[in-house]
């Protein structure tokens, strides 16, 4: 199993991140992190094969992470930069800095799934590989293009947002029964339209389910619970 630290301020977001880790067939879940610091100590006590890492944290930079972990580990735990951060000297910074991905906020599974799994398929030929012997130019174009993933759907569509969905998530997740998108609505603030469409996105990427309740009319009311 691929050992993974979630590192990000936002612990909505990051319980939504830490999900989709979950799903990935060959990845687990170590620990969550809000911090530089937090997360410093924390790949210290974890020792994670890999980080998904915020730019923007409260006190710092994740950028300015992988250089204290360069200078003072052996070996660092490879890094999957998850990030709002979306200007060019921030691009830079981490391919300088050997980060092996860069997803802009916000996403959904697929484009995560994506990129976990061709690190995964990355690690795999590493392995595979003969530490002492010289590889010839197939072996390392193999390498090269297995670290850049297909091309995977920018989701969240347009319109939607990583904090909304963190926060309806988190409503739904919040109740132990199954809550309808008016209830929702109430509870998190936002129109029932925008609840509705939030639900119906995470039901489609399986971190909620539905269930149909049907009245004395006939016509079924969308009820959402936690996956």
């Amino acid at each position: 199993m691929i050992r993974t630290l979630v590192v990000d301020d936002d612990f909505r977001v990051s319980a939504i991140h830490a999900a989709y880790v979950g799903r990935v067939p060959g990845f687990e879940v170590v620990g969550q992190a809000g911090s530089v610091a937090a997360a410093a100590e924390a790949v210290r006590l974890l020792a994670p094969d890999l980080l998904l890492l915020d730019v923007y944290l409260p006190d710092g930079s994740g950028l300015e992470l992988l250089r204290q972990l360069l200078a003072e580990l052996p070996e660092r735990p490879d890094a999957l930069m998850i990030t709002a951060a979306r200007d060019i000297a921030s691009v830079r910074a981490a391919m300088q800095l050997g980060a092996t991905g860069y997803l802009v906020k916000p996403f959904g599974f697929a484009a995560l799934q994506d990129r976990l799994g061709a690190y995964r398929e990355l690690r795999e030929r590493v392995a595979a590989l003969d530490p002492v012997a010289e590889n010839g130019q197939t072996e390392v174009d193999a390498l090269f293009s297995a670290a850049r993933p297909t091309a995977a759907p920018a989701l969240p569509a347009k319109g939607h947002s990583a904090p909304t969905l963190a926060l309806v998530l988190a409503a739904v997740r919040s109740r132990g029964g199954a809550l309808s998108a008016t209830r929702i609505a109430e509870q998190t603030g936002i129109s029932r339209a925008t609840a509705q469409r939030y639900l119906s996105y995470l039901e489609r990427e399986g971190l909620v389910h539905l269930e149909l309740r049907y009245g004395a009319t006939g016509r079924p009311e969308h009820r959402y619970r936690p996956a």
